[in-house]
């Protein structure tokens, strides 16, 4: 009989919270940065920074990190990384973030970033079989106007683009600042999302902008939804909406992985999800690690698992043929794995 460790390797999986800077690892840094004539510090003494007990001291880390990052070569090369570990954790699926005014604000053209990204997304499916697509995602603690001269970049490369979030520090940026933008973006066609971070001020008010207001289309992190029935049942009587919760990336910031939150989100009948939002700088600890830690935290069931990966395949942004071949293929598993 396989252990649930087992049934969780092999299950087929989607990632729908996962931004590919927070992927780029010590060795990869080492890497470009020998390629792009920086100062090179060893992977162990990259790693030993990696301390950090809160979003703003998180974020620093973050964006000194991605200075090695300069070139189309730089951006494929991070894309391939992150997905060949996804693949062999048997990830099918991933809708990826990407932060482009991390990069812009640097000197990077936004052609440079997209050249690599898609680059890897293309070369992924054909050589890992691993559906992966981009939401372009602005800096919430910058002005809206960056945001949206970003956005009208974007439109040049609005094929490859599923759809845009918002992320970085909330503290004092309430979703509501890029509302003009958000709008805009609608009107482009894509889709939408927003970080509504784990026990920020104010969480439940910018849940409600998020939905009243910006009328996204899902919500990032969440879990303080959990103090709210109201929202609760709002949350789970809205087609398609959910959560992309990311359980280990919350010990980091609150000293636990929300378990009790989880809980009541999923008995509440919330489409609730799990991530690895940032996983090279949270121990390493990709999607099936997360599920793996949860698991054992929470108890949770076979049933339980497998339920986070159709809450996945329900809310995320794939056409209606790629949700039906995600969805057979986590049947096929069933099937041959269940005892």
């Amino acid at each position: 009989m396989t252990t649930l460790e087992q049934f969780i390797h092999g299950l087929p999986k989607l990632e729908l919270h996962l931004h590919i800077e927070g992927t780029l690892t010590p060795e990869l840094k080492v890497h470009l940065s020998k390629r792009n004539n920086l100062p090179t510090p060893s992977a162990s003494e990259i790693r030993s920074t990696y301390e950090f007990n809160s979003l703003s001291s998180f974020l620093k880390l973050y964006y000194d990190g991605m200075r090695v990052l300069l070139q189309p070569e730089d951006f494929y090369d991070l894309g391939m990384d992150y997905l060949r570990k996804a693949a062999s954790q048997n990830v099918r699926y991933v809708e990826l973030f990407f932060d482009p005014q991390a990069h812009t604000g640097r000197g990077v053209s936004f052609r440079s970033i997209m050249t690599g990204l898609t680059r890897a997304c293309d070369e992924g499916r054909k050589t890992l079989g691993i559906e992966a697509r981009l939401i372009m995602c602005f800096l919430r603690d910058h002005e809206a106007e960056w945001a949206e001269d970003i956005l009208t970049q974007s439109l040049e490369f609005r094929e490859f683009i599923l759809g845009v979030g918002l992320d970085s520090d909330e503290h004092e940026n309430p979703p509501i600042k890029f509302q003009r933008v958000f709008e805009r973006a609608r009107r482009e066609g894509y889709r939408l999302t927003m970080h509504c971070d784990v026990d920020q001020l104010n969480s439940l008010q910018h849940v409600a902008q998020v939905l009243d207001v910006i009328q996204v289309d899902r919500i990032d992190h969440g879990v303080n939804i959990a103090a709210s029935p109201a929202l609760i049942k709002r949350l789970r009587n809205i087609p398609g909406m959910g959560l992309t919760v990311c359980p280990v990336s919350n010990g980091f910031v609150t000293g636990d992985m929300c378990e009790a939150r989880i809980r009541r989100l999923l008995e509440g009948g919330v489409r609730v999800t799990i991530n690895s939002d940032d996983p090279s700088y949270m121990g390493e600890k990709y999607v099936e690690e997360n599920l793996v830690e949860l698991a054992r935290s929470m108890g949770l069931t076979r049933e339980e698992v497998v339920k986070f990966q159709m809450n996945a395949v329900e809310i995320c942004w794939a056409d209606a043929a790629t949700k039906k071949r995600l969805k057979e293929e986590i049947g096929r598993y069933l099937v041959d794995h269940w005892k």
